[in-house]
């Protein structure tokens, strides 16, 4: 990753961190102001790999972020720092679990449970609020869910 492009995703970061940001273009406008010119297609790009998700709140939809710690060195951000702001349930049968999110949340979810390549998961496939997880076994089911749900428990 250049010089230039890691300052400006810890620039995206720290806007995010600061401000409920509601669109790519709003975001756009405030990198713009201090100095980074960037097109919506790079902006985009920033923030899939940053894996920012655009999630509802009491104000209306905003951007959030994982750890930024591990954001800045272009690392998927860790399960634990992302799913206490996304997760709504959790329920399975036999090897599959469906993990259930606020809208937009469920991409960077099953990015970061994809990213840890655990033994127990065959793969993920999220829509826009829902992730179907499949488990090599009932036994792995069950370990993978009491996981998730002891990281969705931990304070935001």
């Amino acid at each position: 990753m250049t010089v230039n492009k890691r300052e400006r995703q810890h620039a995206i970061l720290e806007l995010i961190a600061t401000r409920e940001i509601g669109s790519q273009e709003e975001l756009r406008q405030l990198l713009h102001r201090q100095g980074w010119d960037v097109t919506q297609s790079t902006l985009s790009r920033d923030l899939r790999d940053l894996r920012v998700a655009r999630v509802a709140s009491p104000e209306g939809l905003r951007y959030v972020a994982g750890d930024s710690a591990a954001a800045d060195d272009g690392s998927r951000a860790p399960l634990a720092a992302i799913l206490p702001q996304l997760f709504l349930s959790l329920d399975g049968v036999g090897p599959l679990l469906v993990l259930k999110t606020v809208i937009g949340g469920a991409q960077p979810v099953a990015s970061a449970i994809d990213a840890e390549a655990s033994p127990d998961v065959l793969g993920t496939i999220a829509g826009d609020d829902t992730i179907l997880m499949i488990c090599r076994s009932e036994q792995a089911r069950e370990r993978l869910a009491r996981r998730v749900t002891s990281l969705a428990k931990r304070p935001r």
